[in-house]
């Protein structure tokens, strides 16, 4: 049971009566029938890659942990409808891979993709490094199949891009982690391969520099941009120091973006476009510098410094995390005015930031340099987070981009979220789980 009970990055620890490897939607329902018989909450659990603690049980020792991992099959895909139907135990790059067998893309990527399942992705409203050009995986999402917290099962795998035959009962599941129903199944979208790619990594002097450049690169290239990353000098710092045969590409910059194209044409046609792009970004001074990847290896190993960040930031140590989205606009706004605010109220702060400019979402965590200083430095995330928060919200952010609530941010969600839209989830909650056994402590 131990792996169960304690969350990726070790800060959630809980315990369970039991762990349950259902194996088919019909075994979910049975269990959660006898569950609900008994009164005893239900934790239901994916690839256990999240960062709230929403797929951890309490520890009390009370509830059933669900583990959803043995429902892993791809039960159908319809090339002509660019669907594919899979259970909810699927992991992300197993998903990936079958798209791929069967000459079509599903964009969801994640640096977790190899172990993270899409039942998981589907409860926290997943995002990725391509939400800018196909969306969340609310947006990728057409039909679910649900164990709603009664036992009874709702089928709606239906692949329909147009159904207006009343609410659209799947978004209620989709991001609410678990507490309204346990997901067995989706029907997700499914794209045409891109016949080439391009990819390049710049240098830049600001967040501000950033944000001109996703709107000059839009302009430019329209659709054919997939995805824009923003990383810092001190996050980059991170991944060359602690993953084996990472390099840098280029000089030192304060700012970093990591950009893709994607298209019909050739790789060729595609790296020319990119190419021009940035000749003119050099020559106006909006770039310092770039390096433009001239083989699929090559972009393999640019991608990686950018993916591998939270993995350094593990091996480095325990830092304060935040997961927050911005108006695209503000960014340079924001990262500015937290900056200033929290090397102000703590001397020696160690600010990693990095993340999806393209989409407005930043992972913008926190730390001291000196591992040993970072136990008394946790202890003070509540005044942390209250500031970072508190800007987020006034820039007319979220405090939670794509990582969901979780135990983490329950609190914090009663600060942000008018009391009128915390009684509407409420309502909502007690309507399909009114007896509050569908992984209770989470969001609400």
């Amino acid at each position: 049971m131990a792996p169960h009970l304690v969350d990726w990055r070790g800060r959630y620890h809980g315990a369970a009566r039991c762990v349950v490897r259902p194996a088919n939607t019909e075994d979910v329902a049975a269990v959660v029938r006898v569950c609900v018989q008994a009164g005893v909450a239900m934790v239901p659990q994916g690839g256990n890659t999240g960062h709230c603690g929403a797929g951890i049980p309490d520890q009390s020792g009370e509830a059933v942990l669900i583990s959803l991992a043995r429902l892993n099959r791809v039960r159908a895909i319809d090339v002509a409808n660019n669907t594919i139907t899979v259970e909810a135990g699927c992991v992300l790059q197993a998903l990936q891979h079958a798209a791929f067998e069967a000459g079509r893309l599903f964009p969801l990527s994640l640096a977790a993709q190899g172990s993270c399942q899409i039942g998981g992705n589907l409860s926290t409203n997943a995002g990725g490094v391509q939400v800018l050009r196909y969306g969340n995986t609310r947006e990728l999402t057409l039909g679910l199949e649900v164990v709603l917290p009664d036992g009874e099962v709702w089928n709606g795998l239906r692949g329909l891009r147009k159904d207006n035959t009343g609410y659209d009962l799947k978004q209620l599941f989709i991001g609410a982690e678990g507490t309204l129903g346990i997901i067995t199944a989706a029907v997700l979208k499914l794209f045409p391969l891109p016949a080439a790619t391009a990819t390049a990594w710049l240098a830049i002097d600001s967040p501000h520099a950033a944000v001109r450049l996703l709107s000059d690169l839009q302009a430019a290239v329209g659709a054919m941009l997939t995805a824009c990353e923003l990383v810092s000098d001190v996050s980059l710092g991170l991944v060359l120091k602690h993953i084996p045969g990472a390099q840098p590409p280029l000089a030192d910059s304060p700012w970093h973006l990591l950009v893709e194209l994607s298209g019909a044409g050739g790789e060729g046609e595609l790296r020319k476009v990119l190419e021009v792009f940035l000749e003119q970004a050099l020559e106006s001074g909006a770039i310092s510098d770039a390096v433009l990847a001239q083989s699929g290896e090559q972009a393999k190993r640019l991608w990686a410094l950018r993916e591998n960040i939270s993995e350094a930031q593990k091996i480095e140590g325990v830092s304060i995390k935040h997961d927050i989205s911005l108006p695209i606009s503000r960014i340079g706004e924001f990262i500015d005015a937290a900056d200033l605010a929290l090397k102000q109220n703590f001397p020696g702060i160690r600010i990693v930031a990095f993340g999806h400019v393209g989409d407005g979402n930043l992972h913008y965590n926190q730390s001291k340099p000196e591992s040993g200083e970072n136990a008394a430095f946790i202890a003070l995330q509540p005044q942390v987070s209250r500031i970072v928060h508190d800007i987020v919200h006034q820039l007319g952010g979220s405090i939670s981009a794509e990582h969901g609530i979780g135990q983490l941010k329950r609190e914090e969600l009663l600060r942000y979220k008018s009391p009128l839209e915390m009684e509407m989830m409420r309502t909502i909650k007690r309507a399909l789980d009114p007896r509050g056994l569908m992984n209770p402590g989470k969001v609400l």
